[in-house]
C-alpha cells in the first residue's frame, strides 16, 4: 500500500495521533476518542497493523493496540507526529 493510500485518511492519522498521545488503547476506547463505530475503527486498525505501523495485544476478547517500536515506519510517523506537534505549539 502507498503511503497516500496509508495516510490519506482523516480517521487513520487520527488514531496514530491518539495512540502518540496515550501509548496503547483498546479498540472501545480509540473507537470512542476517534468518534466513530467499532467496525470502521477495527478497519483502520486493521490497515496500519498490517503497515506494520501498529500492533495489538490480547487479553482474551480485549485487543490494546500501540505502535510497533521495531518498525522503521512506525518510529518514522512517531517522528512526524512529534515534529508537527512540537511546531504547532510554538
Amino acid at each position: 500500500m502507498q503511503i497516500e493510500e496509508v495516510l490519506g485518511s482523516k480517521a487513520r492519522l487520527k488514531i496514530l495521533k491518539i495512540l502518540f498521545q496515550v501509548g496503547e488503547l483498546n479498540i472501545s476506547e480509540i473507537a470512542r476518542r476517534l468518534g466513530a463505530n467499532h467496525k470502521t475503527t477495527v478497519t483502520h486498525l486493521k490497515i496500519l497493523e498490517n503497515e506494520g505501523i501498529l500492533q495489538h495485544k490480547t487479553f482474551g476478547r480485549v485487543r490494546i493496540y500501540r505502535f510497533n517500536e521495531s518498525s522503521r515506519k512506525a518510529r518514522a510517523v512517531k517522528n512526524f507526529i512529534e515534529i508537527w506537534e512540537t511546531t504547532e505549539k510554538r
